[in-house]
């Protein structure tokens, strides 16, 4: 399979362009700008779809963009070393979501409607120069993809970029108009993608070019967010405003009914699609691009020119791939000791490029409803053992360090391999022994009797000493038996969307009253779901093979009932961390009974005192400001400046 490798830059239209040609690698040629004469030519089509490509890296792995899918839900909070992008998106008393102080929002204003604006050139051109059908319908996806991430965050957006509606603007514009929600769903989200399901090919031309697969998921979950706006169940507001009624006079059953008809039909037409034996191997380090990955912003390791970013240090912009970092606490600090009286310390778990550890930033964690609550069933569900990081082993022999065991809790020895500190899956029956302070291990572990390794319960997770994320973390295949690159961002793709989905979104448009067919009703679809959780073939806790079938017990756990909080439930347990958490408990407005309240520890290490937080998630909320420097770069009355903003802002 030829894969599509890129290397972009966006600007006020496009600065960087690429011709496609039949290698597997695309061409570049750097251009100044994308002029109008330019897409009336084969090659300046062709390279705007490959920048329409390249885009998604500057949003998806963005940390700051992820931060705002994450942090303030029932998912996350922010970590000891937070600064204000990540506080004010708790909205827990430290600080305030402003139009300067967005959290990373701005990262998506900024660079979708450039990417609308390539779209919409294509689109005006490509027939004139030939182009195919199929490939028409890449941009007239990747165009309503980025209204459609628009609508969700900001409200109604504009359609007019500065020459009409859905047109190819070449003309600096300093005023805007914003549509409604109903306007930008019907005139450009749903055309565009009912377009691209019926003109995409059901095998992308190249891997990771997008499908009627894709289409279909994204049109799906498009009809199932109309329909939860139109139905509108806790009153919150919309801006601009708008009556919630639809255009072309369809309800919101309609719109749910469509969701699960069309999600189905990709379930039963799955093309090159599917759902990975078990979920260790959908995420494990090497098995990227996987059947269930239907749409990623990707990277490589193979090249910085079409990785985007640099391979050996990332600053954390631009392209870098970097989202992983935030919620990796600084592991490093761990200690152990060269006598088994506890002196001479000496770090034992190194910052390696693998996939427990890579670059922490400790920016985010994990709250400790999620870890407990959300994932209440660690023994049978693999999910737990594959979204965290729970144990952290020795590794000091990668940096030259030939020490062949140094001493650990209890003045036990301890081996390269073994673990120095874990995070406990349940509160043990026998009472930690927490130190004052940092203790022995100069993270706050403590001591059970008989383990070398210092450990935690769930209970005594906080703010600086947490569980880390392992899903989207670093893999590298160049470590060479050293401790790698972990200073580079992520190589890895990101992943924005898995063949999963697609029950789901089939599932939750059931729940709301979508006539289903036989075998596939919301308990049925979850249970796909679920079945596929309760195979092991790893287990990360113990590092061992683990091949294990509990799906029978799973599908007998599920309710018989399937109701709008247990969807929301399992969609947490199957993509926690991912960045999307926000987005579903916004479209369901459970965002404030869900995420009002979490519970963590305090920043200084041994800290094991959970507090409860209080966060104040406001109706206004439930859209985010449009960026300052948008509205600072109008060229329109103050009056009309402020009626640009969104509410509250």
């Amino acid at each position: 399979m030829k894969y599509i490798n890129i290397k972009t830059i966006i600007g006020t239209v496009l600065l960087t362009v690429f011709s496609i040609g039949c290698s597997d690698i695309l061409d570049e040629e750097p251009r100044s700008i994308f002029e109008p004469g330019y897409f009336q030519t084969e090659k300046g089509v062709n390279g705007g779809l490959t920048a329409l490509y390249a885009h998604l890296r500057f949003i998806y792995g963005n940390a700051y963009y992820y931060n705002s899918g994450v942090t303030g839900t029932d998912e996350a909070t922010y970590a000891q070393s937070a600064d204000g992008n990540f506080k004010v998106m708790d909205i827990s008393g430290q600080g305030n979501i402003t139009s300067t102080e967005t959290g990373g929002i701005g990262t998506l204003w900024d660079h979708a409607f450039p990417a609308i604006n390539t779209a919409s050139g294509i689109i005006e051109n490509a027939e004139g120069v030939g182009l195919d059908a199929s490939l028409i319908a890449e941009a007239r996806f990747f165009r309503a993809f980025d209204y459609f991430q628009l609508v969700q965050v900001f409200g109604g957006v504009p359609l007019d970029l500065g020459a009409g509606e859905l047109k190819f603007n070449t003309a600096p514009v300093r005023v805007s108009v914003r549509n409604t929600v109903p306007e930008v769903y019907t005139k450009a989200i749903f055309p565009d993608l009912l377009t691209a399901v019926n003109d995409l090919p059901e095998v992308g031309r190249l891997t990771g070019t997008v499908t009627k697969t894709v289409a279909r998921l994204f049109l799906a979950k498009a009809y199932l967010t109309y329909g939860w706006w139109l139905e509108n169940p806790n009153n919150i507001p919309t801006y601009p405003e708008a009556p919630r009624t639809d255009p072309d006079g369809h309800d919101a059953s309609w719109y749910f009914q469509q969701a699960y008809d069309v999600a189905t039909t990709a379930i039963d037409n799955p093309g090159p699609y599917g759902l990975m034996p078990t979920f260790y191997e959908l995420h494990v380090g090497g098995n990227e691009r996987n059947q269930e990955m239907l749409f990623y912003a990707d990277h490589t390791e193979t090249s910085e020119k079409y990785n985007g970013a640099s391979l050996t240090y990332g600053n954390g912009g631009d392209a870098d791939n970097f989202a992983a970092w935030m919620m990796t606490w600084n592991y490093t600090e761990i200690r152990s000791a060269t006598s088994p009286d506890g002196t001479g310390s000496v770090g034992t778990v190194l910052r390696e490029a693998s996939q427990d550890l890579g670059r922490p930033w400790t920016r985010m964690c994990p709250t400790i409803e999620a870890y407990v609550n959300t994932f209440s069933n660690k023994t049978e569900d693999s999910r737990f053992d594959a979204s965290f990081t729970n144990v952290y082993r020795g590794n000091w022999p990668l940096n030259n360090d030939n020490t062949e065991f140094y001493y650990g809790a209890n003045g036990l020895k301890v081996y390269p391999g073994d673990p120095i500190l874990t995070f406990l899956p349940e509160e043990p029956a026998t009472p930690i022994s927490y130190p004052t302070g940092a203790g022995p291990s100069n993270v706050g572990g403590g001591t059970l009797p008989g383990r070398a390794d210092y450990v935690i319960s769930p209970s005594g997770i906080s703010r600086v000493v947490y569980p880390g994320t392992w899903k989207m973390s670093t893999y590298r295949t160049d470590n060479a038996g050293t401790l790698g690159q972990p200073n580079a961002a992520v190589t890895r793709p990101f992943n924005i969307a898995k063949f999963s989905e697609l029950y789901f979104v089939a599932a939750e448009a059931a729940v709301k009253g979508a006539t289903t067919k036989s075998g596939q009703s919301a308990r049925e679809l979850i249970n796909v779901i679920r079945a596929r959780a309760g195979k092991w073939s790893f287990d990360r806790f113990n590092n061992v093979e683990r091949v294990e079938d509990n799906s029978a017990a799973m599908i007998a756990a599920t309710p018989e009932t399937i109701d709008i909080d247990y969807i929301l439930e399992e969609r947490s347990r199957e993509y926690y961390g991912e960045g999307f958490r926000w987005f579903d408990l916004v479209r369901t407005q459970k965002w404030t009974e869900l995420a009002s309240t979490y519970t963590i520890a305090s920043s200084p290490k041994g800290d094991h005192d959970a507090q409860t937080f209080t966060r104040s998630i406001q109706p206004y909320h439930y859209l985010r400001p449009i960026p300052q420097s948008q509205i600072d770069g109008m060229e329109m009355t103050d009056a009309e400046k402020d009626a640009y903003q969104n509410p509250g802002y």
